[in-house]
C-alpha cells in the first residue's frame, strides 16, 4: 500500500508539474483583449479561388484520414420553387459524378471497408451541406480516390436525368419516414420561434410536393448557384503526410473556377419581436407534455480571451442551475420528469435564455413553475460558494483530461471542430491552449460576476412559449391566459436563498486491514495478468494505452434476477437501480455526487437476468476511491423510500400517454410475437408493474446477490501497471464478503 501510494504520489506530483508547465508557458502571452489562438498544428489557407482548407495531422485512428467538404449553402439559399432542393442535391452528390457513374462511388467505398452511413455521409441544414469521409491513408492509391470523390463532389456531380428521377422517391420517402409527431410540431412551432425570418420557412426537408415536380434544370441551378468555391471548404484530419496532403488539396480544388456573375449569399438574421408570442400545439401521437420559454438575445461571438471568459462564467451559472434542476427532480412527487434552464446559441445572430419543462400531463403550468422558482432564487441570492467551488473543480477536471488525452483525440472531432469553425467562426484551440486558458481564467471568477450573469436575460420583451402535448380529451395544454398569470406570479416570487447540502467525512470510516493475493497467472499471449484472491474473488488486469486518463473496471457473478420468481420479477430487475438512486454508505445520491465533485470516478451496479456485478471507470489518480466505492456498493447500499417515489412518479409520467404512439405498439407486438408474450420480455412495463415495486423486497434481493464476493471476477483495463495497483486491488476487494456459495443464472423458459 506505502508503494502504490508513493507511486501515485510521484505520478501525481510530475503531472500536476506538466499541467503547471504548460499553463506557465502560454499564460503570459493572454489577455482580454487578445484574439483567441488557432492550434499550432493546423495548417489553414485560402486559395486563389477563395476555397479555405484546414489540415490537422492525428494519429487517431491509425491508417485513417477523415475528410471534409463543407458548403456553406443550405436551405435558406433556396427559392421559393426550390423548397428541399439542398437536400436533394446531397443526395445526388453520391448518384454519380464526373470518375463514379452511378452506384459506383458507394460500391467502390464498401469494398475497401467504407460503411454507408457510418464512414460516408452527409447532411443538409439551414446554412451548411457537409459531406463526411473516412479514407484509408495506409493505401496512396485509396487516399488518392477518397480526394478524388470530394473534387467531383465540390464540382462533378452528374444530374443524370434518370438518377434524378429516381432519387425523388428516395428523398420524398425519408421525408414520410421523419413525418414523427416531433416532426410535425416543430413544423408547427418553428414559424413562431421564428417568426419574421427566413428560418420559419425552410426547414431543410423542405416540401415532398415540390420535389415530385421540380425541373432537373432547378436542381442544377442550385448546385450552379452556391456549389462554387468561394463558399466551400477542404477539411483533412488524420494518419497522413500533410505537406502532400496540402499539396494535393491545392492542385485538386485549386482548379474549381468561380461563376462569372456569383449571386450574392446573404446572412438571414433572426429579427427581434415585441412581447410575446405564444404556440401550444396538440398531436394525437406524441405521448409526452414539453413547455418551453425561450427568451430571445442578440448572440456574441466568441473571438477573444474576454469572450472566452464570458463564455466560462454563462457555463457556470448554467450549470450550477441545472444542478438544483437535477435536485428537484429527485424528489417523492416532482414536478416535472426533466427540466433545464440556460443561456446559449440558438442559430443564425439568436442566442435564447431557455426555461424547459417535461411534464406529466395537465402538469405543465406546476412544472415552468418550479423551474422559474429556481430562476427566481438563482436571481434574488444567487449561488453558494461551495457550488461555485465545486463546478469550477469538475470543469477543470475535464478540461485536465482532454490535456492529458490529447494525442488520443479522435480525427472525426477535429474534423468536424474545423467545419465550424469555418461555418460559425468556432475556436479551435489545442488541449494546451484550453488548458492555459482555463487555468489562467477561473481561478479569477468570482461568485459576484457569476451571480450577475442571469439577471438580464429574462424579460417581456422577445419573449417565445411553445408547450405542445397529447391530444387527449379533458387534458388541455395551458391557456395564453393560464401562462400570463404564472408571469405575474413570477415577479412575485420570493423563494429563501437555497442551502447546499454538501456532507463532510470520508467515503469510509475506517481503513481495512490488507487482503492477500493467492494466485497469480500470466497469459503472455494477450499480456493479461490474472489473480485469485483469498476470499475468492477473481481478478483480471490488461494494461493498455488507448486512453492516458482512463481506467476501465467491470465485474460479474454468475446469478442474476433469473433466481427470483415472477412475482419478484419487476421489483429484482430494478433493485440495482434503486441502490444506485439511494447512495452508499453515509452519503445520499446527492451528497455524493457532491463528494466526488471534481473526480474522474463513477461506479454503478447493475443485476440482469443471468448476472449481477458493477461496471465503472477512473482516472489512474482516482483508483482508489474507485474501489471504495466498490467496497460499499457491496457493503453498505442505503435504504432511500424518497428514490424510489421519484422512480415510480417519472416512470408513470413517461408511461401514461405512451399508448399514444405508433412505437410504443409496434414494441409492444413485437416482444410478443417473438417471446410467445413471455412475462419476462415484455417491451415495458406497465403502470401497475411500476407501482407494484416494493423498496424492502428490492435491498433484499439487492443484499443477497452481492452477500457473496467469491464468485466474482473483477476486470480492470486501461493505463495501469499491475504490480503497483496489487495491494490497493487485493486490500479493497479482498475484504469483501464471502460465503462460497455455488449458483447459476436459472433459465426462465424465453423462447424466440
Amino acid at each position: 500500500m506505502k508503494n502504490y501510494l508513493l507511486v501515485c504520489c510521484m505520478c501525481w506530483l510530475s503531472l500536476c508539474a506538466g499541467l503547471r508547465l504548460h499553463a506557465q508557458q502560454l499564460a503570459t502571452a493572454f489577455s482580454l483583449s487578445d484574439t483567441l489562438p488557432l492550434r499550432p498544428d493546423l495548417r489553414m489557407a485560402t486559395l486563389p479561388n477563395g476555397l479555405r482548407y484546414y489540415l490537422l495531422p492525428n494519429k487517431t485512428p491509425e491508417n485513417r484520414a477523415e475528410l471534409r467538404l463543407v458548403v456553406h449553402a443550405g436551405s435558406l439559399q433556396e427559392e421559393d420553387d426550390q423548397l428541399g432542393v439542398a437536400h436533394f442535391v446531397e443526395h445526388m452528390a453520391f448518384n454519380g459524378s464526373r470518375h463514379f457513374k452511378k452506384n459506383e462511388l458507394i460500391d467502390y467505398l464498401e469494398h475497401t471497408g467504407v460503411r454507408f452511413g457510418a464512414d460516408l455521409n452527409a447532411y443538409t441544414s439551414f446554412e451548411e451541406t457537409v459531406y463526411m469521409l473516412q479514407a484509408r491513408s495506409d493505401s496512396l492509391e485509396l487516399l488518392e480516390k477518397g480526394l478524388l470523390i470530394l473534387q467531383d463532389w465540390a464540382g462533378g456531380v452528374s444530374f443524370e436525368r434518370e438518377e434524378v428521377d429516381k432519387e425523388r422517391g428516395v428523398v420524398i420517402e425519408e421525408w414520410r419516414t421523419r413525418l414523427s409527431a416531433d416532426q410535425r410540431l416543430q413544423q408547427k412551432t418553428f414559424p413562431v420561434l421564428y417568426e419574421g425570418s427566413r428560418y420559419a420557412r425552410r426547414l431543410p426537408i423542405g416540401k415532398p410536393e415540390i420535389i415530385e415536380q421540380i425541373g432537373l434544370k432547378r436542381v442544377k441551378q442550385f448546385y450552379k448557384d452556391w456549389y462554387r468555391p468561394d463558399l466551400m471548404a477542404v477539411v483533412a484530419t488524420g494518419d497522413f503526410d500533410p505537406a502532400w496532403m496540402e499539396a494535393q488539396i491545392r492542385a485538386r480544388f485549386g482548379k474549381l473556377r468561380m461563376p462569372t456573375r456569383p449571386r450574392p449569399r446573404e446572412d438571414y438574421p433572426i429579427p427581434p419581436q415585441p412581447g410575446t408570442r405564444y404556440a401550444m400545439f396538440t398531436d394525437p401521437e406524441t405521448p409526452f407534455t414539453r413547455a418551453t420559454i425561450r427568451y430571445k438575445h442578440k448572440a456574441q461571438k466568441v473571438k477573444t480571451v474576454g469572450d472566452f471568459r464570458q463564455n466560462i462564467i454563462r457555463n457556470l451559472y448554467n450549470r450550477m442551475l441545472n444542478a438544483r434542476m437535477q435536485d428537484i427532480g429527485r424528489q417523492a412527487h416532482p414536478p416535472f420528469t426533466f427540466a433545464y434552464a440556460g443561456y446559449g446559441n440558438n442559430i443564425s445572430d439568436l442566442a435564447t435564455y431557455t426555461v424547459y419543462a417535461f411534464t406529466a400531463e395537465g402538469e405543465a403550468i406546476r412544472g415552468l413553475e418550479a423551474v422559474f422558482g429556481e430562476v427566481k432564487r438563482a436571481q434574488l441570492h444567487g449561488f453558494t460558494s461551495t457550488e461555485l467551488e465545486r463546478h469550477k473543480a469538475e470543469i477543470m477536471a475535464n478540461v485536465e483530461r482532454a490535456y492529458l488525452e490529447r494525442d488520443k483525440s479522435a480525427s472525426d472531432n477535429l474534423a468536424m471542430g474545423c467545419v465550424y469553425h469555418y461555418l460559425q467562426g468556432h475556436s479551435l484551440l489545442s488541449p494546451a491552449q484550453t488548458l492555459a486558458l482555463y487555468r489562467q481564467l477561473l481561478p479569477g471568477i468570482g461568485l459576484q460576476e457569476v451571480n450577475e450573469a442571469g439577471r438580464n436575460w429574462i424579460t417581456d420583451e422577445n419573449r417565445v412559449v411553445t408547450i405542445t402535448g397529447p391530444e387527449k380529451e379533458g387534458v388541455p395544454l395551458p391557456t395564453v391566459a393560464e401562462l400570463e398569470a404564472m408571469f405575474e406570479r413570477f415577479e412575485r416570487m420570493q423563494p429563501p436563498p437555497y442551502e447546499d447540502g454538501v456532507k463532510a467525512g470520508p467515503l469510509l470510516e475506517q481503513p481495512l486491514p490488507p487482503g492477500q493475493v493467492v494466485d497469480t497467472r500470466y497469459h503472455d499471449s494477450v499480456q493479461v495478468q490474472e489473480w485469485k484472491l483469498a476470499n475468492g474473488v477473481r481478478v483480471v488486469l490488461k494494461p493498455t494505452d488507448f486512453k492516458n486518463d482512463e481506467i476501465l473496471m467491470s465485474s460479474f457473478s454468475p446469478g442474476g434476477h433469473s433466481l427470483y420468481s415472477d412475482a419478484d420479477f419487476h421489483t429484482a430487475s430494478r433493485a440495482a437501480l434503486l441502490v444506485s438512486e439511494g447512495g452508499v454508505g453515509n452519503f445520499d445520491f446527492l451528497q455524493l455526487q457532491k463528494k466526488l465533485a471534481g473526480k474522474r470516478v463513477n461506479v454503478g451496479p447493475y443485476i440482469d437476468e443471468l448476472y449481477e456485478g458493477l461496471s465503472g471507470s477512473c482516472s489512474p489518480a482516482e483508483l482508489e476511491t474507485l474501489l471504495q466505492l466498490v467496497y460499499l456498493y457491496f457493503t453498505a447500499p442505503r435504504k432511500d423510500p424518497q428514490a424510489l417515489a421519484a422512480f415510480v412518479s417519472q416512470q408513470k409520467s413517461f408511461l401514461q400517454n405512451m399508448r399514444a404512439s405508433p412505437g410504443y405498439h409496434v414494441a409492444i407486438e413485437s416482444a410478443k410475437i417473438r417471446y410467445g408474450n413471455h412475462f419476462r420480455r415484455q417491451a415495458l412495463p406497465t403502470l401497475a408493474d411500476i407501482e407494484a415495486i416494493d423498496l424492502d423486497r428490492a435491498l433484499a434481493i439487492y443484499r443477497d446477490r452481492f452477500a457473496d464476493a467469491s464468485d466474482f471476477t473483477f476486470v480492470f483495463v486501461g493505463n495501469l501497471e499491475p504490480d503497483s495497483v496489487r495491494d490497493l486491488i487485493a486490500t479493497y476487494l479482498g475484504n469483501l464478503p464471502a460465503t462460497w456459495r455455488k449458483e447459476q443464472g436459472r433459465d426462465v423458459g424465453a423462447r424466440l
